[in-house]
């Protein structure tokens, strides 16, 4: 028997009747039958049983389930505490989809498949008690956040918390490779490894010099980025871990480097098998300097790396290019190459409705909006994280001459709705910067040593936020309406405030601050002028009522944090990120990140199963109104709700851009003579964007009305 084909059962056809509208109701109810019948058929059979929590917990280590180290760090007697606790709490899954999301992907099973060794509380516990490394009161406080469901860690470090048979805690990597061969092969075994250990790994090839640009002692030419992005695709496809996983990455080039056009080109529906690349994902850069070019239609140039590097000293990724583009022009010992700058930005758009990439870093936006010392110069495979990075020197021996910064990123979410409903929401998130800070301390990635590095000096970690739009549907509010901006304001300056306090309060405590934080806009000051100097509190009467029972800091709070600030430092250098949330939001039954829904009853397609029916969380007839699909939204509300919450939040977030390839009538006052999507519309939102403020768009994801299920989706007069 396998746990993923069991027969006779009836949870699947009840979850599928939720798509079949009866006399003008979507029968909801059928999916809490389903859930219902999941646990009657499947987990409640199929759960190992044991007498105690000290049994299984011993089995569990005996069989080499579970690490004993940290369970070695607690006494049985507060773990029975733990569960005492959890058991109370009455934990219960509100939808079909959460119950098998968690038990199929998630809960830890017997060697066969066959059993269930996992209930939620028993992974809540493992999280708990692996994170608090010890702290019995951590324990407990990081125990309350996750069976609330206030927070969430990301997959890697939920799924694998406590495992003796385990990848890595941490979600993604970022590597920066430099102009020379050495460099390049040192970055390919790292994508091997790190593809090996888990997370998506992201590559710049910036500082890459173009095809057919001179090495110096050969007689031959340069070959360019495209060869070396085929190497790096394979290696993906390689490092699999033993088939359980696609290995993923994403490379990143300048939109000014001379192999853009090509670069763009490996993603083409139409593109010659010797260069097109299947699974690998395509970022760019964009410096303001190209939104001016392409708005003024004007000619652009493309600049050698090479030359670049050889003229400034520094590789071609650290060279502010909006700065210095005149002087470069005019520089006869750069190498140059010139297009249409509008041209360029047609490309982009067409392969975005083609494949939804490349994702828009507005690097110099970025970089603008960085409080610490450094240049970003990437991005990673989700667009939301933006850190510092310093470049490696490597040698013949693929050693390290110099020793630069890589990064390593772990995640966590908030979840909107029930984060909302802590009895205190600053001690929560307190508590969840202190588990996913862990996750940073924990983390030694000695095979690559650029990526360890860049960790231990700067104890960067990404908390973030989902369901934000089923919190608005609850609410009764818009999606991008001033009332859900005002919202997002105050939400997201709390996220900033209270992460902010326990960074300082842990550099206090362990009298260490993050690398160079004496250089950073957090040490002089001036990073909280404007929390000190405007007004940010709510402005409308239903988010000051939503908020009536949380604390929102004052200008004198700012001040405060400033001084604390300027005397203990901080222990992070990055705090906040805002990822797209897969699997994990259906588990915590909220829409996924900060984006809107898409259905009203979402349908996932399950491998072997089939599709799988998930109602969108507090559906009900006074909801229904306000769970506007993103496909049927005007992307600049989405934009600007985004833009908002991105001016407290100090790297990125994953913006997923939501088209129709027909945009509904009156969608957009742009839209005069053809309903059809053009590349028009993907320009004038990408500038839209970047007027906002906003550092990276992540997808564009567009569809067609001919895949569109008959079902309650298309129920136009449907209720619940």
């Amino acid at each position: 028997m396998s746990l993923k084909n069991l027969t006779d059962v009836s949870y699947f056809k009840l979850n599928n009747e939720i798509n079949r509208p009866i006399d003008g109701q979507i029968p909801l109810h059928k999916d809490k039958e389903a859930l219902d019948a999941f646990f009657k058929e499947n987990v409640e059979p199929c759960t190992m049983t044991f007498a105690s929590t000290e049994e299984k917990i011993n089995y569990l280590m005996e069989h080499d389930f579970i690490e004993t180290e940290f369970i070695g760090k607690y006494s049985m007697t507060f773990i029975d505490e733990l569960y005492t606790f959890l058991a109370e709490q009455n934990f219960q899954f509100k939808s079909f989809m959460a119950a098998y999301k968690f038990y199929s992907q998630y809960a830890l099973k017997n060697n066969e498949g066959t059993m269930y060794l996992e209930r939620y509380e028993d992974r809540v516990a493992f999280n708990a008690l692996y994170f608090a490394d010890g702290n019995e009161e951590l324990a407990l406080a990081i125990a309350d956040e996750m069976i609330h469901q206030r927070y969430q860690p990301a997959t890697p470090s939920f799924l694998n918390a406590g495992r003796k048979r385990r990848g890595e805690l941490v979600s993604c990597f970022l590597l920066q490779v430099t102009d020379d061969m050495n460099s390049i092969g040192r970055a390919i075994n790292s994508a091997l490894q790190l593809s090996r250990i888990g997370g998506g790994v992201g590559i710049s090839l910036n500082n890459l010099r173009e095809a057919g640009a001179p090495i110096k002692g050969y007689e031959g030419a340069a070959s360019g980025v495209v060869p070396v992005m085929k190497l790096f695709e394979d290696s993906f496809s390689y490092s699999n871990q033993l088939g359980q996983r696609q290995g993923a990455g994403v490379v990143y080039l300048n939109v000014f480097h001379p192999d853009i056009e090509m670069f763009l080109s490996t993603k083409k529906e139409n593109a010659d098998e010797k260069i097109r690349v299947k699974t690998l994902s395509l970022g760019l850069n964009v410096p303001d300097k190209f939104y001016e070019l392409a708005r003024n239609n004007e000619d652009m140039y493309l600049f050698s790396p090479y030359s670049v590097e050889k003229e400034y000293g520094v590789p071609f990724s650290y060279i502010d290019i909006t700065a210095e583009y005149d002087n470069l022009v005019a520089n006869d010992k750069i190498r140059k190459t010139k297009i249409k700058a509008r041209d360029l930005e047609n490309e982009i758009s067409k392969l975005q409705q083609e494949s939804g990439y490349p994702y828009i870093i507005n690097i110099d936006e970025a970089n603008r909006q960085n409080p610490v010392d450094g240049k970003i110069i990437m991005s990673n495979l989700c667009s939301e994280i933006l850190q510092i990075q310093e470049p490696s020197v490597i040698n013949d021996t693929q050693g390290y001459d110099v020793l630069g910064t890589d990064i390593s990123c772990n995640l966590g979410s908030t979840n909107i709705p029930n984060l909302m409903n802590s009895t205190d929401f600053g001690k929560s998130v307190r508590t969840m910067t202190r588990a996913l800070t862990f996750v940073t301390d924990a983390s030694s990635i000695d095979v690559v040593p650029s990526i360890k590095n860049g960790n231990d000096l700067n104890h960067t970690i990404g908390l973030g936020a989902m369901g934000l739009h089923s919190y608005f549907a609850k609410n009764q509010m818009e999606y991008g309406s001033e009332e859900s901006i005002d919202f997002t304001n105050i939400y997201f300056m709390l996220l900033n405030y209270w992460t902010l306090v326990e960074s300082n309060n842990m550099a206090k405590e362990r009298q260490t601050t993050f690398n160079n934080f004496e250089k950073s806009d957090y040490a002089n000051g001036t990073y909280f002028d404007k929390y000190i100097e405007g007004d940010f509190q709510p402005q409308f009467d239903k988010v000051k009522d939503l908020f009536k029972d949380i604390s929102v800091p004052t200008q004198e709070d700012w001040k405060n944090l400033r001084d604390a600030v300027a005397k203990d430092g901080l222990y992070h250098q990055n705090r906040l990120a805002v990822a797209p949330n897969g699997s994990i939001s259906y588990i915590n039954d909220t829409s996924a990140s900060i984006h809107p829904i898409t259905r009203l009853i979402e349908e996932r397609q399950e491998k072997k199963i089939g599709k799988i029916y998930y109602p969108a969380p507090y559906l009900n007839n006074e909801t229904m109104p306000f769970y506007k699909s993103a496909y049927d939204m005007d992307m600049r509300k989405v934009i600007d709700v985004y833009a908002t919450a991105q001016q407290h939040i100090d790297q990125g977030m994953s913006l997923t851009l939501f088209m129709r390839s027909d945009i509904p009538e009156g969608l957009y006052e742009w839209k005069t003579e053809t309903t059809k999507q053009t590349t028009r519309d993907l320009n004038i939102l990408r500038h839209y964007a970047f007027h906002k403020g906003v550092k990276s768009i992540y997808y564009i994801r567009t569809f067609t009305d001919d895949d569109e299920e008959i079902g309650s989706n298309s129920c136009e007069s449907c209720v619940i």
